[in-house]
């Protein structure tokens, strides 16, 4: 039997290898070569509010650094929904995060991806989608999608490796606010905050 150390060695290198076969068959879904930090993840699963008694939405989970991260923030596996565009890393997910609700679909589609789920409310949103790959205004739009499913006031973090907000102030009813910047993830990267303002 392996010692504990040399699996979760084994587990990671196993993560990195899924991670870059998934950038070489979809570069534009698939964000970077290798997975987030667990540094990263956790500051992203950070803004959850477990005391709200809302679901969790993440959208790109990838091969599941972050979602791991929301449980060991005391999510439940039933009140966690993720979306996931690649059906490898979908089938990864289910296989390691049993009672996590992983759907296949794309997170520029939610109303289609969450089905039965799509006017559902949830605490806040964890994005891991790569949105410098795509136009400002379908990021714009994808944010939008996001928001409207959260209470006001609470926020969407989004992880991004440019040097700036992936979805610009000034294009819509959102507020911009960087979170965090973290050099112990490769590459170093960016974290951003969006929330919708409380109506008076």
């Amino acid at each position: 039997m392996a010692a504990p150390g040399l699996r979760r060695f084994a587990e990671k290198f196993d993560d990195e290898l899924k991670f870059f076969k998934g950038w070489i068959d979809k570069p534009k879904a698939v964000g970077s070569i290798i997975p987030t930090s667990s540094v990263t993840a956790r500051r992203m699963a950070s803004i959850v509010d477990t005391a709200s008694g809302l679901p969790v939405l993440e959208v790109g989970p990838g091969t599941g650094v972050i979602t791991k991260a929301i449980l060991r923030q005391g999510v439940k596996p039933s009140d966690l929904y993720t979306v996931e565009y690649s059906h490898d890393f979908v089938m990864h997910l289910r296989r390691n995060y049993p009672g996590v609700n992983v759907i296949e679909g794309d997170g520029f589609n939610l109303d289609e991806a969450l089905g039965d789920m799509r006017d559902a409310r949830f605490d806040c949103v964890v994005s891991g989608v790569p949105l410098l790959n795509f136009p400002i205004a379908r990021r714009v739009a994808y944010l939008d999608g996001l928001l409207k499913r959260i209470p006001c006031g609470r926020p969407v973090v989004q992880i991004t490796y440019g040097p700036k907000s992936p979805v610009p102030p000034g294009f819509g009813d959102y507020t911009v606010e960087h979170f965090h910047f973290i050099l112990r993830n490769i590459p170093p990267t960016q974290l951003w905050l969006y929330r919708r303002a409380a109506r008076n």
